[in-house]
């Protein structure tokens, strides 16, 4: 009994710091002007890009960066992996391509792009080995 309580408590608190990822820019251009945030927006290879991989394990996923995001960004990941197991539908990945089209001219892998909500260029960077609060520091100094 003891042992369920605490996976359904650890379940609850998962659930209270996911991140809700979008994977259609217009609609997140639509939320970012509605709630006035900004957008980042991440080019990652999920499946096959090392510093992509410790990016989202290391800072998207830990609790203060989810903390910051949630009071001041949109999340917007335009994926591109490359096993035949993890392809995304057509449509998602016509709309990956679009937007690495406009912003990922150069194929940079991770990208982070970070943007106003009209989708005007802010700033980019990419993976640092920082902690996720130095990380979020960096986030802020592109958010005028």
């Amino acid at each position: 009994m003891k042992k369920t309580m605490i996976l359904m408590l650890l379940f609850l608190v998962t659930i209270g710091y996911a991140q809700e990822w979008k994977t259609d820019f217009e609609v997140a251009k639509n939320e970012a002007s509605i709630q006035n945030k900004t957008i980042l927006l991440v080019f990652s290879g999920s499946d096959w890009c090392g510093p992509c991989i410790k990016l989202d394990r290391d800072i998207w996923q830990s609790a203060e960066f989810k903390e910051f995001a949630k009071n001041n960004l949109i999340m917007e990941r335009a994926d591109f992996p490359k096993k035949k197991q993890n392809q995304l539908v057509p449509e998602l990945k016509k709309k990956n391509q679009d937007l690495a089209e406009k912003y990922n001219k150069d194929g940079l892998f991770p990208l982070v792009v970070i943007l106003d909500k009209n989708g005007k260029i802010l700033g980019k960077t990419g993976f640092k080995n920082v902690s996720p609060q130095e990380y979020s520091t960096l986030i802020k100094s592109f958010i005028k």
